[in-house]
């Protein structure tokens, strides 16, 4: 086993076929965050990325992207932005974690939402947690009457609101796939206003993360497109949703709305929308992430999961990084996983906002 290690953009024809052809006979690895071509947008974007192509004699066996930063500390590809991160390959791969650590020129790497049971990481998952997903493979009604059954006052709720939204603001239009750089900017805007609202960090005041979706948006193949939707209410756009998509699973990633209409809850009637359009194009689901939001609980209709975990070498830097990290991971990954602490963490974070904006409605 030869590990080479590479930057995105050196990759020729023959690896980029390859990198498809593994990624596509494998259906744990059916998410747009594995795919080549985001790797490639990523590498044009940000110095750090690195390919280890994995070799078995002259043959390509794998694929691991990785970001290498200082004193070689490894992070997925994306870091926080990404919800899926993996050694592209075959399930039954015979590949040692530290070996590819060594071979990537890395004393750690850390990870939190890797495809559970790959043979190089299994030995090192802390733990693997659920993501709620929306099953579409038997059709928009079947996944319709799986959540009204599951929780049907708030599935007559939002169709109420639906309604309403309609009679007072306009005919409800949805977009699938709208290719105007301008509304994208526009979901940019209204998130951007959401994280201030609710005290995150604005992930938009990053350009980099700006350029990554405006070319990933550009992108329109068979296998993998930046996929922004759109609801209007009359000729006013209201809410909608980027994502990257394969052929077949679409990832949730920025969902947002104008605030203005939020008493609608103009953001689930988008979602109820978003699955419709979704099984019509084709597609047989909507990973919607990790995480403590109420709404994925709400819309769900299975789940897949992700495995977090931590892999190192000896070194000084593999201990300082301990020392840095784990802590404040394994409380993260706590309050993450227990809606009860995630509603009041997201509480704290909302009162934090309003004292920094006190004249904001």
């Amino acid at each position: 086993m030869q590990i080479t290690v590479t930057h995105p953009n050196d990759l020729g024809e023959r690896e980029r076929r390859r990198w498809r052809e593994l990624q596509g006979s494998t259906p744990s690895l059916d998410n747009a965050f594995l795919s080549v071509e985001f790797t490639l947008a990523m590498g044009a974007l940000r110095d750090h990325v690195r390919v280890a192509v994995i070799n078995d004699g002259p043959d390509i066996v794998g694929f691991f992207p990785y970001e290498r930063h200082p004193f070689g500390i490894g992070r997925p590809l994306g870091g926080f932005l990404t919800t899926c991160h993996a050694v592209i390959s075959d399930r039954d791969l015979e590949l040692d974690g530290r070996e590819l650590l060594r071979g990537c020129g890395l004393n750690v790497f850390e990870f939190d939402h890797l495809v559970p049971g790959q043979r190089a990481f299994a030995p090192y998952q802390s733990g693997v947690h659920p993501v709620p997903v929306m099953d579409l493979t038997s059709g928009f009604e079947t996944w319709a009457e799986t959540v009204r059954a599951a929780s049907p006052k708030n599935f007559k709720t939002i169709r109420y609101k639906e309604r309403k939204l309609g009679r007072e603001h306009g005919e409800l239009r949805f977009v699938w796939a709208a290719a105007d750089p301008a509304l994208l900017d526009r979901l940019m805007r209204w998130k951007s206003d959401q994280y201030r609202r609710t005290g995150r960090v604005d992930r938009f005041a990053r350009p980099w993360i700006v350029a990554l979706l405006k070319e990933t948006h550009r992108h329109r193949s068979e296998d993998f497109a930046g996929c922004l939707t759109m609801l209007y209410a009359g000729d006013t756009p209201i809410a909608g949703h980027f994502g990257l998509r394969t052929k077949h699973t679409l990832v949730g990633w920025f969902p947002a709305y104008d605030d203005a209409y939020s008493g609608y809850s103009p953001g689930m009637v988008h979602h109820l929308r978003l699955a419709e359009a979704a099984a019509q194009a084709g597609l047989h689901s909507i990973d919607m992430g990790k995480g403590g939001k109420e709404y994925k609980g709400w819309l769900k209709s299975g789940q897949s999961s992700v495995a977090e975990g931590r892999i190192s070498r000896p070194s000084l830097a593999a201990s300082a990084h301990w020392l840095g990290r784990v802590p404040f991971v394994r409380t993260r990954a706590l309050v993450l996983s227990h809606p009860g602490l995630y509603r009041r963490a997201d509480r704290v974070l909302k009162g934090f906002a309003r004292l920094r904006a006190p004249n904001r409605p």
